[in-house]
This record gives C-alpha cells, sequence and structure tokens, in this order.
C-alpha cells in the first residue's frame, strides 16, 4: 500500500537560504489541540479546574490557527505559485480538509470553553464566523477534492488509507458543532433552517465516508496495514465514526427542543451502534501500532496528529451517549479516552515542538533527514 502522507511540498528560499516546509497539514494541530478543550467540555464528570485548563487549551488552539494562517499566507506569497501547487500535490491534497476543520473546532470550543476568557457576545461572533468559514471550505473539500482525485486517477483501491477521510469529513464537524449555534438564533424559521441544513451536511459526509471506510477495511484484510510510518493514519478513521455519533445527538437534542420529533432516540439509535465500531477500531488500530513499534518503530511525522482529533471525536461521541443514556458506564469509558487524549497531545505536541526546534518537520520531503523526528517521504506509486 502506498504511503498516501507527507509533510508538505518545498519551496526554495532563494540563494542561500534554505527551503522550508509548510503545508496544509500543519492544521492538524490546530485541530487536535482544539478538540482537548471541546471534549473536556463535553465530559460527563467536569470540574471548574478542568474547564479553567481547556479554556486555556482552547485559546492556544486559537492562537496556533491565527499563526497557521498567517504563516501559510505568507508562505504561499514568498513561493509566488499560491495554493494550487499544494492541491497539484498527490501527497499533500487531501489534508486540505485539515483547513476546513481547524476553524470549525476553534469555533465549537469558544462557545464551550471560550466564554469566561472572552465573553458571551465574543464568543458567539467568533463562534458563528469560524463555523461559516469552516463549513464553506468543507463544502469545497468534499465537492471538488475527490473529483479532482477521481479525474487524475489518484483514487486506486490497492492504495486507499485513511488520509482519503481528510476532505470528506469536514462537514460531519460542521454538522456536529451547528447545533451549538440554536441557542443564539432566534426560535423558529432560524433555528429549523439550521437544523435541517445541519442534517443535510451529516448526510453528504456520511456517504463518501462510509465508501472510503469500506474500501480501507478491505485494503486492510487484502494487503496487510502497509509501512509502520503509514499506520498512524488509520486512526482517521475514527474521525467520521466519533463525529458522526456527536453530530447525530446534537442535531437530535436540537430537533427535540425544537419540537420537531423525537430526535435524541434517533441519535441514539445511530449513535450506539456505530459507536461500538468506533471502539473496535480503536482497538484494531492500537494492536497494529503496538505491534509495529515494539517491531521496526514508527517514525514521527506530521500524521502523528491523527492520534488526537480522531480520539477526541470518540470521546465526544461517547460523552454525547453518556449523557443521552445516563449510563454511569460509558461516563467512565469517556473519562478514560479522555486521559489518553491528553495524553497522546501531551507527546505528538511534544515531539512537534522539537521538530521545529531542529527543523527537522520543516526540510523538503525526500530531502535526508537524520534522527527520529523525520517526516516520511511519500514513496513512488
Amino acid at each position: 500500500m502506498a504511503l498516501p502522507v507527507a509533510t508538505s511540498v518545498a519551496t526554495d528560499g532563494g540563494p542561500g537560504r534554505a527551503a522550508v516546509v509548510l503545508g496544509p497539514n500543519w492544521f492538524a494541530p490546530v485541530m487536535g489541540t482544539g478538540i482537548v478543550a471541546v471534549a473536556a467540555a463535553t465530559l460527563p464528570h467536569r470540574s471548574a479546574a478542568l474547564l479553567a485548563a481547556a479554556g486555556v487549551v482552547w485559546a492556544l488552539a486559537a492562537l496556533l490557527l491565527v499563526l497557521v494562517t498567517i504563516a501559510t499566507a505568507v508562505h504561499h506569497r514568498q513561493q509566488g505559485t499560491g495554493p494550487g501547487r499544494y492541491l497539484a500535490d498527490r501527497s499533500l491534497v487531501d489534508f486540505h480538509g485539515a483547513v476546513a476543520m481547524a476553524p470549525l473546532t476553534v469555533g465549537a470550543g469558544a462557545l464551550l470553553v471560550g466564554r469566561p476568557l472572552i465573553g458571551t457576545p465574543a464568543a458567539v461572533t467568533v463562534a458563528a464566523a469560524l463555523w461559516v468559514v469552516g463549513t464553506l471550505l468543507g463544502l469545497a473539500t468534499v465537492l471538488l477534492l475527490p473529483r479532482q482525485g477521481l479525474r487524475e486517477g489518484r483514487y486506486r483501491l490497492a492504495d486507499a488509507g485513511g488520509a482519503w477521510l481528510m476532505p470528506v469529513v469536514p462537514p460531519m464537524v460542521s454538522a456536529a458543532t451547528g447545533p451549538l449555534l440554536l441557542p443564539h438564533l432566534p426560535a423558529g424559521a432560524p433555528r429549523v433552517t439550521m437544523l435541517l441544513v445541519c442534517l443535510a451536511l451529516f448526510v453528504l459526509a456520511l456517504v463518501p465516508s462510509v465508501v472510503v471506510v469500506g474500501a480501507v477495511c478491505r485494503n486492510l484484510l487484502r494487503h496487510g496495514p502497509g509501512p509502520a510510518a503509514a499506520l498512524p493514519t488509520l486512526f482517521l478513521v475514527l474521525g467520521p465514526l466519533g463525529q458522526s455519533v456527536t453530530a447525530a445527538h446534537t442535531i437530535g437534542d436540537g430537533a427535540g427542543r425544537a419540537g420537531a420529533g423525537d430526535g435524541p432516540a434517533v441519535g441514539l439509535a445511530y449513535g450506539l451502534p456505530t459507536w461500538c465500531l468506533a471502539l473496535a477500531w480503536l482497538g484494531v488500530a492500537t494492536a497494529l501500532l503496538v505491534r509495529a513499534a515494539t517491531r521496526t518503530g514508527v517514525p514521527f511525522s506530521m500524521t502523528w496528529w491523527s492520534f488526537t482529533f480522531p480520539v477526541g471525536t470518540v470521546v465526544t461521541g461517547t460523552s454525547a451517549l453518556a449523557v443521552a443514556t445516563g449510563s454511569a458506564e460509558l461516563a467512565g469509558v469517556a473519562v478514560a479516552l479522555y486521559v489518553v487524549l491528553v495524553a497522546a497531545w501531551l507527546l505528538v505536541a511534544g515531539r512537534t515542538v522539537a521538530g521545529l526546534r531542529d527543523g527537522s518537520l520543516l526540510r523538503p520531503a525526500g530531502r535526508p533527514v537524520g534522527g527520529p523526528t523525520g517526516a516520511p517521504a511519500p514513496r513512488s506509486r
């Protein structure tokens, strides 16, 4: 199975200047940091101290979003070719989905944990603006990028991997976070319209996600997990599973509050079996990762951020089911998964900072990299 990931496209900074790597996958740390804050706010059991800490993490995610956006704009200006150069790179194009999901995650965090820091009016404004931006970007990725890939012959079944989910999942994130804005919309038609939009986004993301997850499972059974460097992308499968459970709960809860039928029951009927699938996949992906780590090791790269946001969606989905059912067992699982999420974030964030310090994460793909923090170069097809 070809490795579908790389750190970025490199551009030459000119005579005497080192080439620098900066691609759309650098929005993954924004997602991975933001979900730590969002997941904390959804836990069935949370304390004032935890929410305060989550607020600090959200502020860090918001700062990262600003910094990465500015750095990306400057990078495009310096290379003089615009973002089209990244869209033409087969190892990077799918990761434009992260550009859409990053603002959605930060926007949700603004409502859930950011209000004590910036005030409710500012939090609502930030959340609404980022939801619109992220949703529009997500519609672009899900409607345009798979079509481009099919036209270019990039989607070969033997190459199916978790990275294929990146451009199709953003509308599901919009569907999960949009209902958070309902209490701040006028009652009646505006709220109903928002629910209908979120439901449409849910379906728009679910259909291609099912197709891609099926292809990934088939490829895994036929060809095995592939190289160790690609194993972190298996955790991306958790994204549509966990996020769809969360979306089913938030949409169903919003519909119930609006008097549109028994929405929570519908969300529960979808959420429980999907949550079971997510836990099963988490077990499989973890077992494969541990086996590779003990045998050959798993080289660090930006793909390790796959251990954060996807796992975080399972936390939010588990928390939603715990609230809907009142199950103490599910609440305990949610807390345990959150501990795993925080541990993964600390590990990956630390390795990323180290990679930035020694420059290994900013080197062009394919250039020799010393040490374990180097990112894997894309394999030839």
